[in-house]
């Protein structure tokens, strides 16, 4: 089956803008022995994309699960309109969890910081519309890696949505208020590529479920073909800064809550749908191209205008 992009998430919580730069620390973890307590969630807190298979047709609709989860974040009130921010104004600080099942050799660990590095880089290049992202506008946010820490645990590193290794991991490895993006890396199960918590304006104690956990290796030059560029990342701090899927909604609604997103039925997941319109009764096709969409790396190279306000509002009101 083919593969479901990247996720989403519950709403997520706000402090004050972090315009310092840091310079990198790493810190190094064996939680191995960490102690295992799960947590009952309720429904699922994300939802992911999944590995394509063999085969390269679309389904029909979404998971289930998916399905859920994009109708709880579409219940929830939509951003007031603000004047966006600055273009380059919101330094993130970001911090990488690299979580292992087996401790990393000095070559492993020396692999992954380069791929952090490039991943940064594709992360500031992707919000501010220069290079392969070109056609997108300059947002306000840049990120700006602050520490790396690394840890073994096998549990953790196959972590999935909703779970209890989820909720030990972030428990343990969290750090920051609501503006520092924690994004962990690990080889999670399930065939999925990522997923992301929504920012919300109240998070109370559970503060630390909060960040986008990605493939490791589909960072750029990761083991991942067609995923490894970068991408989901780019995807899932989209989810994290506020957007929703293009698809959202489907034909019909408020669909993603941009104006200038076309509609779209159903998600792409291949650069071949250039030209497909699934929503004929609305203008535009399908925004195949768009950083929100579930095309492939290589064909992802855009946010509009509207979704570039749409997390300048969320960031304003919801994490800032």
């Amino acid at each position: 089956m083919p593969l479901y992009r990247r996720s989403l998430a519950a709403l997520l919580g706000a402090s004050a803008l972090v315009l310092g730069l840091a310079s990198p620390a790493v810190a190094s973890v064996d939680a191995g022995s960490a102690a295992a307590c799960a947590e009952d969630q309720g429904a699922s807190s994300a939802v992911a994309r999944l590995n394509p298979g063999a085969t390269a047709t679309e389904p029909n609709a979404l998971p289930q699960s998916e399905l859920q989860s994009e109708s709880q974040a579409r219940a929830l009130s939509t951003v007031q309109s603000l004047a966006v921010l600055p273009a380059g104004s919101v330094k993130i600080r970001t911090v990488f969890h690299v979580i292992s099942a087996t401790k990393l050799t000095a070559a492993q660990k020396q692999r992954r910081q380069t791929q952090i590095a490039a991943q940064v880089n594709v992360l500031n290049n992707a919000y501010a519309g220069i290079g392969a992202a070109a056609p997108s506008p300059n947002s306000p946010f840049r990120f700006t890696r602050t520490s790396t820490t690394f840890t073994v645990n096998a549990a953790w590193a196959r972590m999935q949505p909703g779970t209890a290794a989820e909720t030990n991991a972030k428990r343990a490895l969290h750090v920051g208020g609501t503006t520092t993006l924690n994004l962990y890396l690990a080889d999670i199960g399930g065939g999925l590529l990522g997923w992301s918590t929504f920012p919300r304006a109240s998070w109370g104690s559970g503060l630390f479920r909060d960040g986008v956990v990605i493939l490791d290796e589909s960072m750029p030059g990761g083991r991942e073909a067609s995923y490894n560029q970068g991408d989901t990342a780019t995807h899932e701090i989209g989810h994290w800064l506020g957007l929703y899927h293009t698809f959202q909604g489907g034909c019909s609604g408020s669909g993603d809550f941009v104006a200038d997103t076309p509609y779209e039925a159903r998600p792409a997941f291949q650069c071949a749908a250039a030209g497909r319109d699934s929503c004929t009764s609305k203008p535009g096709l399908d925004p195949i191209h768009n950083f929100m969409d579930y095309s492939e790396d290589f064909c992802m190279d855009r946010f509009t205008s509207g979704q570039v306000a749409r997390m300048s509002n969320s960031w304003q009101q919801l994490r800032a």
